[in-house]
């Protein structure tokens, strides 16, 4: 008796719960099913009495088992199958927002590519600056080479010239210190052989 009672105080109580509306919720929108068919109530044995386009938006109401009841633009209060009601706009009422946000992130994209564009502009140029300082410097690298080759070859040519002035001085030394040597030599043998002068003797008387 007491499951009998319990069943039947159970049985009451859902009764209750789906016959209580529940709070209306806004916010909801028909999915993209195109026209879709609404009855007067939450099953397929209810007549229908209208449509909802894709894309209407509707306030939900309640629920139950596979049907929703929403209020449509117009202030309808009509049961939909649940699975053509859904909590986000529809593509069609997105469409607006989506084209927008694409046309912000292209003219985004846009401005990008010309910043990259002169961005690689300034750096072809910087690199072309670069290579034209290379190549003064290399320039002048092979001038200074070429200059000392040029004074390495005028040293040698002027260290050359030295040393053979060198032995050309010490040379003439040679000569000059051998002929007075020379002359020294046949002077001692000559003055020995020359006849001396007599003194003459003073006389007083």
């Amino acid at each position: 008796m007491l499951k009998i009672r319990n069943v039947v105080l159970s049985c009451a109580l859902s009764a209750t719960l789906f016959s209580v509306p529940a709070i209306a919720q806004n916010g909801h929108w028909i999915s993209d099913s195109l026209t879709t068919f609404v009855r007067s109530g939450p099953t397929n044995g209810y007549r229908i009495v209208g449509t909802l386009t894709s894309g209407d938006p509707v306030t939900v109401l309640q629920t139950q088992g596979d049907y929703t009841q929403v209020r449509g633009p117009e202030g309808d209060e009509v049961w939909v199958q649940s699975q053509f009601v859904q909590d986000e706009p529809s593509a069609q009422q997105q469409l607006p927002a989506l084209q927008k946000k694409v046309d912000q992130l292209t003219t985004r994209l846009d401005g990008i590519d010309d910043e990259w564009n002169q961005r690689v502009a300034d750096m072809r140029d910087e690199l072309e600056s670069r290579q034209a300082q290379a190549d003064d410097l290399q320039a002048a690298n092979n001038q200074l080479n070429e200059s000392y080759s040029q004074a390495e070859s005028k040293m040698r040519k002027m260290q050359a010239r030295l040393d053979t002035q060198e032995e050309d001085l010490l040379m003439r030394y040679f000569m000059y210190g051998g002929g007075v040597a020379a002359a020294g030599l046949i002077v001692g043998l000559i003055v020995p052989h020359l006849p001396r002068r007599r003194r003459k003797r003073d006389r007083w008387f």
